[in-house]
Protein backbone atom coordinates (compact mmCIF):
# COMPACT_ATOMS: atom_id res chain seq x y z
CA UNK A 1 0.00 0.00 0.00
CA UNK A 2 1.33 3.49 -0.99
CA UNK A 3 -0.77 5.50 1.87
CA UNK A 4 1.23 5.75 5.36
CA UNK A 5 -0.13 3.38 7.63
CA UNK A 6 -0.42 6.14 9.89
CA UNK A 7 -1.03 9.47 10.08
CA UNK A 8 -2.36 11.83 12.89
CA UNK A 9 -3.15 15.72 12.35
CA UNK A 10 -3.44 18.10 15.18
CA UNK A 11 -5.30 15.07 17.28
CA UNK A 12 -6.51 16.15 20.32
CA UNK A 13 -9.00 14.37 23.00
CA UNK A 14 -10.19 16.08 25.89
CA UNK A 15 -12.28 14.50 28.39
CA UNK A 16 -14.89 15.91 30.81
CA UNK A 17 -15.69 19.57 31.57
CA UNK A 18 -19.76 19.70 31.86
CA UNK A 19 -18.74 19.94 36.09
CA UNK A 20 -15.56 20.62 36.28
CA UNK A 21 -12.28 21.56 34.10
CA UNK A 22 -11.49 19.79 31.57
CA UNK A 23 -8.60 16.84 31.24
CA UNK A 24 -6.19 17.13 28.37
CA UNK A 25 -5.59 13.56 27.29
CA UNK A 26 -3.99 14.53 23.82
CA UNK A 27 -2.89 17.61 22.60
CA UNK A 28 -2.26 18.12 18.89
CA UNK A 29 -0.55 14.95 18.17
CA UNK A 30 1.27 15.07 14.40
CA UNK A 31 2.52 11.78 13.57
CA UNK A 32 3.73 10.03 10.76
CA UNK A 33 4.65 6.15 10.72
CA UNK A 34 6.11 5.03 7.77
CA UNK A 35 5.74 1.53 5.86
CA UNK A 36 7.90 -1.49 6.97
CA UNK A 37 9.19 -0.15 10.57
CA UNK A 38 8.41 -0.73 13.67
CA UNK A 39 7.04 2.29 15.76
CA UNK A 40 7.77 2.52 19.02
CA UNK A 41 5.14 4.88 21.50
CA UNK A 42 6.75 5.55 24.71
CA UNK A 43 5.03 7.05 28.07
CA UNK A 44 4.70 6.01 31.64
CA UNK A 45 0.56 5.10 32.47
CA UNK A 46 -1.15 7.90 31.64
CA UNK A 47 1.20 9.68 29.54
CA UNK A 48 -1.87 9.11 26.94
CA UNK A 49 -1.39 6.32 24.78
CA UNK A 50 -4.35 4.28 24.95
CA UNK A 51 -6.07 7.60 24.25
CA UNK A 52 -4.07 8.05 20.75
CA UNK A 53 -4.54 4.19 19.52
CA UNK A 54 -8.32 4.41 20.26
CA UNK A 55 -8.67 7.46 18.42
CA UNK A 56 -6.63 6.27 15.23
CA UNK A 57 -9.08 3.24 15.39
CA UNK A 58 -12.41 5.35 16.12
CA UNK A 59 -13.55 3.80 19.22
CA UNK A 60 -12.91 7.56 20.75
CA UNK A 61 -13.77 10.52 18.70
CA UNK A 62 -11.31 13.35 18.73
CA UNK A 63 -12.04 16.69 20.14
CA UNK A 64 -10.53 17.92 17.11
CA UNK A 65 -7.71 17.10 14.43
CA UNK A 66 -7.55 14.10 12.49
CA UNK A 67 -5.97 10.50 12.05
CA UNK A 68 -5.75 8.27 8.80
CA UNK A 69 -4.87 4.77 8.43
CA UNK A 70 -3.61 3.99 4.89
CA UNK A 71 -5.05 7.04 3.59
CA UNK A 72 -8.62 6.48 4.60
CA UNK A 73 -10.24 9.01 7.80
CA UNK A 74 -10.39 7.41 11.01
CA UNK A 75 -14.00 8.20 11.55
CA UNK A 76 -15.39 7.33 8.59
CA UNK A 77 -13.82 4.75 7.20
CA UNK A 78 -13.57 2.33 9.96
CA UNK A 79 -14.83 -0.43 8.64
CA UNK A 80 -12.41 -0.76 5.97
CA UNK A 81 -9.55 -0.02 7.90
CA UNK A 82 -10.54 -3.35 10.15
CA UNK A 83 -9.51 -4.95 6.64
CA UNK A 84 -5.88 -4.09 6.97
CA UNK A 85 -5.28 -4.24 11.29
CA UNK A 86 -4.75 -6.32 13.44
CA UNK A 87 -4.94 -5.16 17.23
CA UNK A 88 -3.97 -6.02 20.65
CA UNK A 89 -6.18 -3.91 23.18
CA UNK A 90 -4.69 -2.74 26.76
CA UNK A 91 -7.34 -4.89 27.74
CA UNK A 92 -8.72 -8.44 26.28
CA UNK A 93 -11.91 -9.41 27.14
CA UNK A 94 -13.85 -12.06 25.23
CA UNK A 95 -17.23 -14.32 26.44
CA UNK A 96 -15.69 -16.23 29.30
CA UNK A 97 -17.45 -19.88 28.11
CA UNK A 98 -15.68 -19.19 24.40
CA UNK A 99 -12.39 -21.94 24.61
CA UNK A 100 -9.29 -20.46 22.62
CA UNK A 101 -10.03 -21.92 19.66
CA UNK A 102 -13.61 -20.55 19.24
CA UNK A 103 -12.41 -17.19 20.04
CA UNK A 104 -10.26 -17.51 17.23
CA UNK A 105 -12.64 -19.12 15.34
CA UNK A 106 -14.69 -16.04 15.89
CA UNK A 107 -12.34 -13.55 14.43
CA UNK A 108 -11.44 -15.66 11.75
CA UNK A 109 -14.95 -15.72 10.60
CA UNK A 110 -15.47 -12.15 11.00
CA UNK A 111 -12.24 -12.08 8.58
CA UNK A 112 -13.55 -13.81 5.95
CA UNK A 113 -11.43 -16.92 7.42
CA UNK A 114 -7.54 -17.53 7.84
CA UNK A 115 -5.27 -20.19 7.63
CA UNK A 116 -5.67 -22.60 10.49
CA UNK A 117 -1.76 -24.01 9.85
CA UNK A 118 -0.67 -20.70 10.23
CA UNK A 119 -3.12 -20.00 13.42
CA UNK A 120 -1.58 -23.53 15.10
CA UNK A 121 2.17 -22.26 14.57
CA UNK A 122 1.49 -19.12 16.12
CA UNK A 123 -0.45 -20.88 18.76
CA UNK A 124 2.98 -23.24 18.96
CA UNK A 125 5.10 -20.40 19.42
CA UNK A 126 3.56 -18.70 22.05
CA UNK A 127 3.03 -22.45 24.09
CA UNK A 128 -0.62 -21.62 23.94
CA UNK A 129 -3.31 -23.93 25.01
CA UNK A 130 -6.77 -23.25 22.78
CA UNK A 131 -9.00 -25.31 24.42
CA UNK A 132 -9.21 -24.09 28.08
CA UNK A 133 -12.07 -21.77 28.30
CA UNK A 134 -11.13 -17.78 28.20
CA UNK A 135 -12.59 -17.85 32.08
CA UNK A 136 -9.83 -20.18 32.81
CA UNK A 137 -6.70 -18.76 31.67
CA UNK A 138 -4.08 -16.60 33.45
CA UNK A 139 -3.40 -13.12 32.22
CA UNK A 140 -0.29 -14.47 30.27
CA UNK A 141 -2.14 -17.12 28.50
CA UNK A 142 -5.37 -14.89 27.72
CA UNK A 143 -2.69 -12.70 26.51
CA UNK A 144 -1.61 -15.09 23.88
CA UNK A 145 -4.94 -15.80 22.49
CA UNK A 146 -5.19 -12.39 21.74
CA UNK A 147 -1.77 -12.09 20.10
CA UNK A 148 -2.31 -14.66 17.90
CA UNK A 149 -5.97 -13.36 16.88
CA UNK A 150 -3.93 -9.80 15.80
CA UNK A 151 -0.78 -11.97 13.86
CA UNK A 152 -3.28 -14.41 12.44
CA UNK A 153 -4.29 -12.72 9.44
CA UNK A 154 -0.72 -11.26 8.64
CA UNK A 155 -2.24 -7.55 8.37
CA UNK A 156 -0.51 -4.92 6.54
CA UNK A 157 -0.60 -2.81 10.19
CA UNK A 158 -0.12 -4.06 13.39
CA UNK A 159 -1.13 -1.92 16.45
CA UNK A 160 -0.25 -3.38 19.61
CA UNK A 161 -0.89 -1.58 23.11
CA UNK A 162 1.24 -3.49 25.87
CA UNK A 163 1.21 -6.87 24.09
CA UNK A 164 4.04 -8.37 26.62
CA UNK A 165 1.30 -7.95 29.42
CA UNK A 166 1.29 -11.08 31.45
CA UNK A 167 4.28 -13.02 29.62
CA UNK A 168 7.15 -15.10 30.42
CA UNK A 169 10.45 -13.79 29.72
CA UNK A 170 11.27 -16.61 27.03
CA UNK A 171 7.29 -15.74 25.56
CA UNK A 172 8.60 -11.98 25.25
CA UNK A 173 11.93 -12.83 23.60
CA UNK A 174 9.07 -15.14 21.40
CA UNK A 175 7.13 -11.83 20.59
CA UNK A 176 9.83 -9.63 19.77
CA UNK A 177 11.21 -12.88 16.92
CA UNK A 178 7.32 -12.14 15.60
CA UNK A 179 7.66 -8.57 15.59
CA UNK A 180 10.64 -8.71 13.56
CA UNK A 181 9.46 -11.28 10.81
CA UNK A 182 6.46 -8.63 10.58
CA UNK A 183 8.83 -5.98 9.98
CA UNK A 184 10.93 -7.81 7.66
CA UNK A 185 8.16 -8.74 5.33
CA UNK A 186 7.68 -4.93 4.84
CA UNK A 187 4.70 -4.81 7.27
CA UNK A 188 4.24 -2.09 9.81
CA UNK A 189 3.86 -2.21 13.44
CA UNK A 190 3.08 0.27 16.02
CA UNK A 191 4.36 -0.62 19.50
CA UNK A 192 2.89 0.99 22.38
CA UNK A 193 4.60 0.25 25.97
CA UNK A 194 6.14 1.19 28.93
CA UNK A 195 8.38 -1.44 28.88
CA UNK A 196 11.66 0.46 27.41
CA UNK A 197 13.67 -2.79 27.27
CA UNK A 198 10.81 -4.38 24.67
CA UNK A 199 10.99 -1.25 22.43
CA UNK A 200 14.67 -1.03 22.44
CA UNK A 201 15.16 -4.49 20.95
CA UNK A 202 12.45 -4.11 18.21
CA UNK A 203 11.77 -0.50 17.18
CA UNK A 204 13.22 1.54 14.65
CA UNK A 205 12.29 4.85 15.84
CA UNK A 206 10.30 6.05 19.16
CA UNK A 207 7.77 8.69 19.35
CA UNK A 208 8.26 9.54 23.29
CA UNK A 209 5.14 11.08 24.60
CA UNK A 210 4.52 13.09 27.96
CA UNK A 211 1.27 14.82 29.52
CA UNK A 212 -0.89 14.41 26.32
CA UNK A 213 1.80 15.72 23.94
CA UNK A 214 4.40 14.20 21.59
CA UNK A 215 8.21 15.62 22.56
CA UNK A 216 10.27 13.65 20.68
CA UNK A 217 10.68 11.61 17.26
CA UNK A 218 13.53 9.85 17.10
CA UNK A 219 15.42 6.65 15.75
CA UNK A 220 16.55 4.65 18.31
CA UNK A 221 19.99 4.77 17.50
CA UNK A 222 19.85 8.65 17.15
CA UNK A 223 18.43 8.24 21.34
CA UNK A 224 21.83 6.14 21.87
CA UNK A 225 24.23 7.83 20.40
CA UNK A 226 22.48 11.50 21.86
CA UNK A 227 22.85 9.76 25.56
CA UNK A 228 25.38 10.53 28.29
CA UNK A 229 27.79 7.30 28.52
CA UNK A 230 30.68 6.61 30.68
CA UNK A 231 34.30 5.54 30.80
CA UNK A 232 35.97 4.32 33.30
CA UNK A 233 39.37 4.17 32.89
CA UNK A 234 42.27 2.34 35.35
CA UNK A 235 45.93 4.18 35.27
CA UNK A 236 49.03 3.24 36.67
CA UNK A 237 49.11 6.39 38.09
CA UNK A 238 46.35 8.62 39.15
CA UNK A 239 45.34 11.66 36.52
CA UNK A 240 44.42 14.88 37.48
CA UNK A 241 40.48 15.48 36.85
CA UNK A 242 41.06 18.58 34.78
CA UNK A 243 42.72 16.59 32.28
CA UNK A 244 39.20 15.71 31.15
CA UNK A 245 37.48 18.73 32.08
CA UNK A 246 37.78 21.09 29.30
CA UNK A 247 37.02 18.30 26.84
CA UNK A 248 33.74 19.12 24.12
CA UNK A 249 30.88 16.72 25.24
CA UNK A 250 32.52 15.83 28.74
CA UNK A 251 29.59 16.38 31.14
CA UNK A 252 31.24 15.28 34.31
CA UNK A 253 34.58 13.52 35.78
CA UNK A 254 35.52 11.99 38.85
CA UNK A 255 38.86 11.04 39.92
CA UNK A 256 39.48 8.53 42.76
CA UNK A 257 43.39 7.61 43.34
CA UNK A 258 44.24 5.66 39.98
CA UNK A 259 40.51 5.21 38.78
CA UNK A 260 38.94 8.04 36.39
CA UNK A 261 35.02 8.02 35.85
CA UNK A 262 34.10 10.55 32.63
CA UNK A 263 30.68 11.02 31.66
CA UNK A 264 30.18 12.67 28.29
CA UNK A 265 28.07 13.06 25.39
CA UNK A 266 29.29 13.01 21.87
CA UNK A 267 32.21 12.15 20.10
CA UNK A 268 35.24 10.06 21.85
CA UNK A 269 38.00 10.41 19.96
CA UNK A 270 38.96 13.86 21.73
CA UNK A 271 38.79 12.49 25.23
CA UNK A 272 39.99 8.97 24.11
CA UNK A 273 43.37 11.22 22.96
CA UNK A 274 43.73 12.94 26.37
CA UNK A 275 43.47 9.14 28.06
CA UNK A 276 45.92 7.58 25.37
CA UNK A 277 48.66 10.25 26.66
CA UNK A 278 48.59 8.47 29.68
CA UNK A 279 49.53 4.88 30.77
CA UNK A 280 45.96 3.30 30.58
CA UNK A 281 45.71 -0.37 32.04
CA UNK A 282 42.31 -0.63 32.10
CA UNK A 283 39.15 0.81 30.26
CA UNK A 284 35.08 -0.34 30.98
CA UNK A 285 32.02 1.87 29.09
CA UNK A 286 28.99 1.28 30.05
CA UNK A 287 26.33 2.17 28.10
CA UNK A 288 23.21 4.16 28.50
CA UNK A 289 19.85 2.34 27.65
CA UNK A 290 16.73 3.51 26.11
CA UNK A 291 15.46 3.84 29.73
CA UNK A 292 18.10 6.41 30.77
CA UNK A 293 17.26 8.53 27.95
CA UNK A 294 13.56 8.57 28.58
CA UNK A 295 13.69 9.65 31.80
CA UNK A 296 15.62 12.48 30.99
CA UNK A 297 12.36 13.27 28.97
CA UNK A 298 10.12 13.44 31.98
CA UNK A 299 13.20 14.80 34.64
CA UNK A 300 12.08 18.20 36.00
CA UNK A 301 14.62 20.77 36.45
CA UNK A 302 16.92 20.54 39.16
CA UNK A 303 15.92 16.72 39.90
CA UNK A 304 18.53 13.79 40.73
CA UNK A 305 19.60 11.72 37.54
CA UNK A 306 17.61 8.56 39.22
CA UNK A 307 17.45 6.03 36.57
CA UNK A 308 15.59 3.02 38.87
CA UNK A 309 12.65 3.00 36.49
CA UNK A 310 9.83 4.90 34.93
CA UNK A 311 6.27 3.06 36.77
CA UNK A 312 7.11 5.76 39.21
CA UNK A 313 7.03 8.96 37.00
CA UNK A 314 3.50 10.62 37.58
CA UNK A 315 1.97 11.96 34.09
CA UNK A 316 -0.42 15.16 35.27
CA UNK A 317 -3.47 13.19 33.06
CA UNK A 318 -5.96 11.27 34.94
CA UNK A 319 -7.94 10.59 31.91
CA UNK A 320 -6.15 7.50 30.38
CA UNK A 321 -3.87 4.89 32.69
CA UNK A 322 -1.94 3.98 29.19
Amino acid sequence: MTELPIRASGLTKTFGGRHGDPVLALVDLDLAVEAGEVFGFLGPNGAGKTTAIRTFLNFLRPTRGQAEIFGLAAQHDSVAIRRHVGYVPGEFEMYPKLTGAEVLRYFANLRGGVDEQYVAELADRLDADLGKAMRDYSTGNRQKICLIQAFMNRPDLLILDEPSTGLDPLMQKELQSMIAEVRDEGRTVFLSSHSLSEVQHVADRVGILRAGRLIEVARVAELMHMAVRQLEFDFAESVPDQAFAQIAHVQRVEASGSVTRVWFDGPISDLLRVALAHDVLDVKSHEADLEEIFLTYYREPGDPADTSGVDGVEAPIGADQS
